[in-house]
C-alpha cells in the first residue's frame, strides 16, 4: 500500500520546517504499515528577488516597515519550533536569498530519489546553521552530504531545470496555492503550520480509503 504526500513549500519559509518536523513525527505515529512517498513542489515567496539575494536586514526592515517588528516576528517562530525540536539561528543569517537554485537542486535529487533529504538539509542549513542558500558553492556542498552523486555548481550556473521548477511553480498556481506550507495528503490539503495531531489524522484519514480500494 502506497501514500503519496504532496508539500508545497520554499526554502525561506520557517513554517516549512516546522511542518517537516511534525509531518515527521505524524508519520513516525502511524501504527499501519505503509509505504510513503513526499513529493515536493517548488514555491517562490519572493520569486523577483535578486540572483544573489539580499541583505537580511535591510530587505525585512522595507517588507515589515521596521527592522524591531520583523525581529519580533523571528522571535515568534523561535519560540514556537522549541517544542518542535527546531533551534532557528536568525543571528546567523546574513543574506535573504532567491530560492531557485536551491528548487532546482531539489528537482534533481528527486531524479535521484532524494528530494526529501535534499530539501530538509536546504531548510536546516539555512534556518539552524545560517547558510546562504543563493550560493551554487554551498548548495553543492550540501548536495555531497546528502550523498546526491552530481556536478551540482554546473548544474546550477546552467539553465537546466529552470524550465521544468517553472512549470511546476505554474501548476501550484494552477491549484489555488497562494501560500506555503501546503501540505497534500489523500484528498485533504493542509494549509500553515497545523498540529502534529492534525497531519495524523490526515495520514489514518487517508490510509482507511486505502484499504478499502
Amino acid at each position: 500500500m502506497n501514500l503519496m504526500i504532496e508539500i508545497t513549500s520554499d526554502f525561506i519559509c520557517p513554517w516549512c520546517l516546522v511542518v517537516d518536523a511534525r509531518l515527521n513525527r505524524a508519520i513516525e505515529q502511524l501504527k499501519t504499515p505503509i509505504e510513503i512517498k513526499r513529493v515536493w513542489h517548488p514555491f517562490e515567496l519572493n520569486p523577483s528577488m535578486p540572483e544573489a539575494g539580499m541583505d537580511r536586514k535591510t530587505y525585512r526592515s522595507n517588507k515589515f516597515g521596521s527592522w524591531a517588528y520583523s525581529q519580533s516576528l523571528d522571535a515568534h517562530t523561535v519560540e514556537v519550533a522549541k517544542n518542535d525540536g527546531i533551534e532557528f539561528r536568525y543571528d546567523l543569517i546574513q543574506v535573504t536569498p532567491n530560492t531557485l537554485k536551491a528548487h532546482r537542486l531539489t528537482w534533481l535529487a528527486d531524479q535521484a530519489g532524494k528530494a526529501t533529504e535534499m530539501a530538509e538539509r536546504i531548510l536546516n542549513a539555512y534556518f539552524t546553521e545560517g547558510q546562504n542558500i543563493a550560493e551554487a558553492e554551498t548548495l553543492a556542498k550540501l548536495a555531497a552530504e546528502v550523498g546526491l552523486d552530481a556536478d551540482v555548481v554546473t548544474f546550477l550556473t546552467s539553465t537546466q531545470g529552470v524550465e521544468e521548477v517553472r512549470a511546476l511553480e505554474q501548476q501550484a498556481a494552477s491549484r489555488n496555492i497562494r501560500g506555503v506550507p501546503s501540505i497534500k495528503i489523500g484528498k485533504e490539503t493542509i494549509v500553515g503550520a497545523q498540529s502534529v495531531e492534525a497531519f495524523l489524522a490526515a495520514l489514518q484519514t487517508t490510509v482507511h480509503e486505502l484499504q478499502k480500494l
